[in-house]
């Protein structure tokens, strides 16, 4: 099985990407060129939805991995959204992504991501940002 990726339209410095299949060693260089031009300065989150991905490597791993490093280097953040409980379970035990940053779904991300980016006005009206 492949790996396919599906990025959504930019919004307010967020991208989207959902992911299918599988990501491993013959797939990893797909979802690192897919996200490398996405990864930039302007780019705040990137939302990983894993929902429809069957199987991770260690190759996978250090995909996302490389992601969220390049992100954090200018303050940004990967979310990972939908995880299935196997998938889960494997970025738990190497600690891929905080466990802070791993929803158990959509919905729940949208609210994390709409409480951040009220947080954010707010800091802009004078408030304290975050």
């Amino acid at each position: 099985m492949s790996l396919q990726i599906r990025i959504e339209p930019a919004a307010r410095g967020t991208r989207r990407v959902l992911l299918e299949g599988r990501l491993d060693t013959h797939t990893y260089e797909d979802l690192d060129e897919a996200l490398a031009p996405l990864i930039n300065p302007r780019l705040h989150l990137l939302v990983l939805e894993l929902s429809g991905l069957e199987y991770i490597s260690s190759a996978g791993i250090r995909s996302i991995l490389k992601a969220r490093k390049a992100l954090v280097e200018h303050g940004g953040k990967v979310l990972v959204v939908n995880p299935r409980p196997h998938i889960q379970h494997v970025l738990d035990m190497v600690k891929a992504v905080p466990l802070n940053d791993i929803f158990a779904s959509t919905a729940e991300a949208d609210a994390y991501l709409d409480a951040l980016q009220r947080r954010v006005r707010e800091g802009d009206a004078g408030g304290d940002a975050p």
